[in-house]
């Protein structure tokens, strides 16, 4: 089943991290390994060449390009700068969904905090207990000036975490922090939390590797209801089409609805079009495909008699991407209803996974995540880099998060006529830390 989930927004070079000196991670790089990442970087060329949308490659040389990368593995000494020279051939393409996963490893790492671009600052919006990071006074609301020298901003802000968790795990992380209401900011040297666990990251699993201690309590839709409002957070499309219904029984006899898909990074296609015909009273051509071949366009059906007719309002945030924004954006093209929140994620693309291999005796495994189609809304516009634009710019500010304020989330219970103090509302957005 094809995906429309948000991934990795990279802009610079991936190989700016490789200044920092390598941690635990650092492997012995001889012959053997040296020709097994030059034999992941054939494969990962052959799967692009033959996958790929765009049969000109959006005018990029990819003979060059990989020839440039087969030159560079020639100079690097460790498999972690290796892994970043294959990452950065595709990450340089600039296409949301064309990225590399890495062959997988035994090692886990845990940093013990969160973060997330509001506007174009990042922030910090989670803290393990226990963690070094608590120890150390790294709190919630803390605006991230810089990750290991790195500034992180809304463009760049994927680049860092696909480094730091998926090319090269860190055994420590010095984070440049500066608190709300606080004039100097200070270095905190960070201590991971390191373990090993099975080998298991393929192509469909690495969307949850940004999270290697991943707690499924975070995946779960939840309902609430208050002041004749009712709220539905969708953390993703990333299931069954035939669940959306019995989701939808959850909410239908509400006179008001909130949907909200801050975080959601996206998922399947059908599951898109199944909800979506809930939300309209007649068909609706969501989406365009441009690919190597004709595709059916993104499609809503009318539900009819069981279509949802209350008012609506869809919350989005940096992490909102791909189905979330195509959902959202449909909503304010067709005047269904009003999105409130940040700017979402622009990360707009349709992508197929492949599991590939190297070796006989040692296997390596790894995937290639290719974009085969490029998605153009109802209005002829693509939200690629762009992202959906909010009805309502809500963002919350560092002291917000510091307070556990949630001001996006009251501003659309008011707008359906409804009353929820950001205070009330920011104790609905719990964290789940996996237990040990």
């Amino acid at each position: 089943m094809f995906k429309l989930s948000v991934t990795h927004k990279i802009i610079v070079s991936l190989l700016f991290l490789l200044s920092i000196p390598l941690g635990i991670t650092a492997q012995s790089y001889d012959r053997i390994e040296r020709s097994r990442m030059s034999a992941i970087l054939d494969v990962v060329k052959d799967t692009v060449k033959k996958n790929y949308y765009d049969e000109t490659f959006r005018g990029i040389d990819l003979d060059a390009r990989f020839k440039k990368a087969e030159e560079r593995l020639g100079q690097v000494n460790s498999t972690p700068a290796a892994l970043a020279v294959i990452a950065q051939v595709l990450v340089d393409f600039n296409d949301s969904h064309l990225f590399f996963i890495p062959p997988s490893t035994d090692l886990a790492v845990e940093y013990g905090w969160r973060m997330k671009a509001i506007g174009n600052d990042v922030f910090i919006t989670a803290v393990k207990p226990g963690s070094d990071a608590e120890k150390k006074g790294v709190k919630v609301g803390d605006q991230i000036l810089s990750v290991g020298g790195f500034r992180p901003t809304k463009s760049e802000l994927w680049k860092v975490q696909y480094f730091y968790n998926g090319i090269s795990k860190r055994d420590h992380l010095v984070l440049k922090l500066l608190s709300p209401g606080v004039e100097a900011p200070r270095d905190v040297d960070v201590m991971s939390e390191m373990k090993r666990t099975p080998r298991n990251i393929t192509a469909q699993s690495f969307f949850r590797l940004f999270d290697d201690f991943y707690e499924p309590e975070n995946n779960k839709h939840r309902f609430y209801t208050f002041d004749g409002v009712a709220l539905w957070k969708m953390p993703g499309f990333d299931f069954e089409e035939g669940q959306v219904d019995q989701l939808m029984d959850r909410v239908k006899n509400s006179r008001s609805l909130i949907i909200d898909m801050r975080g959601n990074g996206g998922g399947y296609i059908k599951t898109l079009e199944r909800l979506t015909g809930f939300f309209l009273d007649k068909d609706v051509k969501i989406a365009d495909l441009k690919g190597r071949k004709s595709m059916d366009p993104i499609f809503a059906k009318t539900r009819g008699k069981d279509v949802y007719n209350g008012r609506l309002v869809v919350l989005v945030d940096s992490a909102s991407g791909s189905a979330a924004e195509m959902f959202a954006r449909l909503i304010q093209l067709e005047k269904r209803g009003k999105v409130v929140g940040d700017v979402s994620a622009g990360a707009v693309m349709q992508s197929r996974s492949f599991d590939q291999q190297v070796g006989v005796s040692g296997i390596v495994l790894f995937g290639v995540s290719v974009t085969n189609a490029d998605v153009f809304m109802s209005d002829g516009k693509s939200l690629e880099h762009i992202g959906v634009q909010p009805d309502e710019v809500i963002r919350p500010t560092g002291e917000d998060l510091a307070k556990q304020r949630d001001p996006a989330l009251a501003k659309a219970v008011e707008l359906l006529g409804g009353n929820l103090s950001a205070e009330t509302a920011g104790k609905l957005n719990v964290y789940y830390w996996k237990k040990n």
